[in-house]
């Protein structure tokens, strides 16, 4: 049984798939959790489609063998005859076997990666990109924030009171933000999460720019504590979500990194 290129990078493939859905929780850098059934679908199939395929492959190359030993006969029988061999099938039947050149097997390669070194969450390069503005339509009043400090807010949250709220409801606050470190050339650094929508393709980015504090490096997890900084009037263009932060911890990053609308 000779493996076929095809075959073997379908089950590379969906084995990555089923890695990373069935076996783990890697799929949450890529999609939303209520995905994971479909993945994991997917996964098997890819595995069945690449074992019917090497299989249906082996019967069709035992068929072309009792071929070639019949034709072998005839020819041979022919020549006991006198007469010539029917011409070209020789060349057909090489031809044949080597339709697949073997640089097909290098597209196997990108699937083994795959399956062996899962892609790694969207980051700051990602985040500096693509900055989104994520926040309610139009000014109004926000509710009031629960009782006790440190509030914990989402970076979407933050950033939509901070900018829309007519109210101020986080003046005189404490909020807790968790997110990830990007910087801009100039020093001024920001914690950042991914807003997804289905996958990490459709990631919008939420950015939250904090004061008083140095900068971690680059795509590290933190946890900030601090205030809310105002920088202007809700809905202008000044308005901004800033954190005066009193303090910043190293965190590890979280089994699912992005944001949900």
């Amino acid at each position: 049984m000779r493996p076929r290129p095809q075959g073997v990078l379908l089950i590379l493939c969906g084995a990555a798939l089923l890695r990373i859905a069935l076996f783990s929780e890697l799929y949450l850098r890529y999609v939303k959790e209520g995905l994971r059934p479909y993945l994991v679908v997917s996964g098997v199939a890819l595995v069945v489609l690449g074992l019917v395929g090497m299989i249906s492959r082996d019967e069709d190359e035992d068929e072309h063998e009792v071929h070639d030993e019949d034709a072998q006969e005839a020819q041979e029988a022919h020549a006991g005859h006198g007469q010539d061999a029917p011409a070209g099938h020789d060349h057909n039947h090489n031809h044949n076997h080597t339709r697949n050149p073997r640089i097909a097997w290098l597209l196997t390669a990108p699937a083994l990666a795959l399956l062996l070194f899962p892609p790694p969450a969207l980051g700051s390069y990602s985040a500096g990109r693509e900055e989104a503005r994520v926040a309610a339509q139009g000014t109004g009043t926000f509710p009031e924030l629960p009782a006790g400090d440190p509030v914990d807010l989402t970076l979407g949250a933050f950033a939509s009171r901070a900018e829309w709220d007519t109210g101020a409801s986080m003046k005189d606050r404490t909020v807790r933000l968790t997110g990830f470190v990007t910087r801009d050339d100039d020093g001024t650094w920001y914690i950042a999460r991914l807003l997804v929508t289905c996958c990490a393709a459709d990631a919008q980015a939420l950015k939250v720019e904090v004061r008083d504090a140095d900068a971690p490096a680059a795509d590290a997890w933190v946890t900030a504590t601090g205030t809310w900084h105002p920088t202007g009037k809700p809905g202008s263009d000044e308005a901004r979500p800033v954190l005066d932060a009193t303090s910043v911890k190293r965190v590890p990053a979280p089994s699912d990194p992005y944001e949900k609308r």
